[in-house]
């Protein structure tokens, strides 16, 4: 699996440090005298190329329940990564050891492994061309740093989302937020050196409702999306905020958490009542903070080359989408679908300037009109389809850990006829509509999957009905995607997304986003997840 979910939050990510120490930079100048001692360090060793990313990587983390804080923690993670080919193989080493000393150390460790690697290594590394941009700086366009907003102000925003679910007849509230800046350096012997200041937040909540007579319990999660974005991602101006024809809101560049807690703690009342599935074939209408994981398992895994070549099989395996396919222009779905991969959309996740090897990034077209026409791809895998750059794909999740190819924001493009949700439903007889993200399993090759959610209600006649639980569907990739009869039009377009794409060994996670408008999927087999049916 991909490793998609909270439990990410839990994990240590460096040493602790004072809410103040969050506001701190580290100069550019040091960081260029470092990269430069390394650089020189590393060719002076045999490296016929040397990258060198010197980061600081910052977290802060507000955990609540209810009427109380339960924790509040920040961290941070500062080091260096020095990458090199010797010999046509790569080699890396890092150290947190920040004196000139101790990154020229780290630069000859590096070296010393790739001479090491390259006597067992078949074929030497082809690195396509990546011209230098000398000293350039890139930051997310936020408009409010979240680290200088108080820690009580954050605080009291929780508590009074936590009191607001209460009172609306919630009986549990576990509310947090989640605050990101990585401050990332890069240099490189193409002549790079890079600056970049990468801000992400994310506010996740789960509110419970407990029926007191039977114990029964069921609980909905938040509907926010983790975002490229500042505070103002809090701020209640509803950018982007679309309102779903039975009423449920769903948030796009803005997000009122209180508002959302208060409609979980109903539709959470709601769930204890409502129907059970029954099985059938249904068409499903499903709203973008659902489809963005069936994106990301069923097209953002297995387009990404490493996984089709079979250099990578951790997290959930391979991928069905061999390069034959590509060459076939295979017809991954409908002519509805266009699906593009992109890393400069403003408020996603994976939103920068330039990738961990210097590669400027941009947008592309993985799938168009339906068939498979492109992969993402990195420097040392350009070559294998032909392509003379990189698609700006790799990427670390620390200054410790080596680059390797991860997802870009993987989207479905909108519709391009004015297509409402509404005018979508009108003609579904027998239908189920999808709203929010839940638990799912995918195969090996990523191409037979079952996903779930958080809410499901019933379409009868062209008409939004009851709200209905334990639903899931089953899908074969292909033959999903080109059930696909409809999609929305752009004013519908809104991103989901996670802090916590896992991949490779040892393991990394990445923040990855997947935009889409509301989509209908025909003909769709669904399961009952009940363990009774009574």
């Amino acid at each position: 699996m991909s490793g998609i979910g909270v439990a990410g939050l839990m994990m240590p990510f460096g040493r602790s440090i004072a809410a103040e120490a969050l506001l701190t930079t580290m100069d550019v100048g040091r960081k260029k005298a470092l990269a430069d001692a390394a650089l020189q360090a590393a060719t002076s060793a045999g490296a016929t190329y040397c990258d060198v990313r010197i980061g600081r990587y910052l977290r802060q983390f507000v955990i609540t329940r209810e009427d109380k804080v339960q924790n509040v923690v920040n961290t941070e993670s500062t080091g260096i990564g020095v990458r090199v080919l010797v010999n046509g193989a790569w080699g890396f080493a890092a150290t947190n050891d920040l004196g000139t000393q101790g990154v020229v150390k780290a630069a000859q460790q590096a070296a010393a492994i790739a001479r090491a690697n390259a006597k067992m290594q078949g074929a030497p590394v082809q690195l396509a061309k990546t011209p230098g941009v000398g000293e350039v700086s890139w930051k997310t366009p936020i408009k409010k740093n979240a680290m200088e907003v108080p820690l009580k102000d954050k605080a009291d925003l929780l508590l009074g989302v936590n009191a607001a679910a209460i009172n609306a007849g919630a009986n549990f509230v576990n509310s947090m937020l989640f605050l990101v800046n990585e401050q990332k350096y890069f240099a490189s012997t193409d002549g790079s050196y890079i600056d970049q200041d990468v801000h992400r937040i994310w506010a996740p909540m789960t509110v419970t409702a407990i029926d007191q007579a039977t114990g029964k319990f069921r609980t909905r999660d938040g509907l926010s999306s983790p975002m490229g974005l500042g505070f103002e991602y809090l701020d209640g101006a509803q950018s982007g905020k679309v309102v779903s024809p039975n009423g449920v809101v769903n948030y796009g560049l803005s997000y009122d958490m209180k508002e959302d807690a208060i409609a979980a703690a109903k539709q959470a009342k709601a769930k204890l009542s409502a129907p059970s599935v029954k099985p059938g074939k249904y068409d499903l209408v499903l709203d973008p903070s659902h489809t963005w994981l069936t994106i990301h398992e069923s097209v953002g895994h297995p387009l990404e080359l490493d996984r089709v070549l079979g250099y990578e099989a951790n997290y959930a395996g391979t991928s069905f989408a061999t390069l034959d396919k590509q060459k076939e222009r295979f017809q991954y779905g409908s002519a509805n679908v266009n699906i593009f991969a992109d890393k400069i959309q403003p408020g996603s996740l994976g939103a920068v300037g330039y990738d961990d090897e210097g590669v400027k990034t941009k947008k592309w077209d993985l799938i168009s009109d339906g068939k498979l026409v492109d992969y993402q791809t990195i420097r040392d895998q350009a070559h294998i389809l032909g392509k003379t750059e990189s698609d700006g794909c790799c990427y670390a999740d620390s200054w410790s850990s080596v680059q390797f190819q991860r997802m870009a924001n993987v989207s479905l493009a909108p519709g391009q006829n004015k297509l409402s949700v509404a005018d979508m439903i009108k003609d579904v007889e027998n239908g189920i509509y999808i709203i929010g993200d839940g638990s799912f399993s995918i195969d090996q090759q990523r191409y037979n999957a079952q996903f779930g959610g958080q809410l499901f209600y019933e379409i009868k006649n062209g008409a939004i009905s009851r709200q209905i639980e334990d639903v899931a569907y089953q899908i074969r990739t292909p033959e999903f995607w080109n059930a696909c009869v409809a999609v929305c039009d752009e004013s519908d377009y809104r991103l989901g997304g996670s802090f916590f794409d896992g991949k490779g060994q040892p393991g990394q996670v990445s923040a990855v986003s997947h935009g889409s408008s509301t989509a209908r999927f025909n003909g769709i087999n669904v399961i009952n997840t009940a363990r009774s049916l009574g």
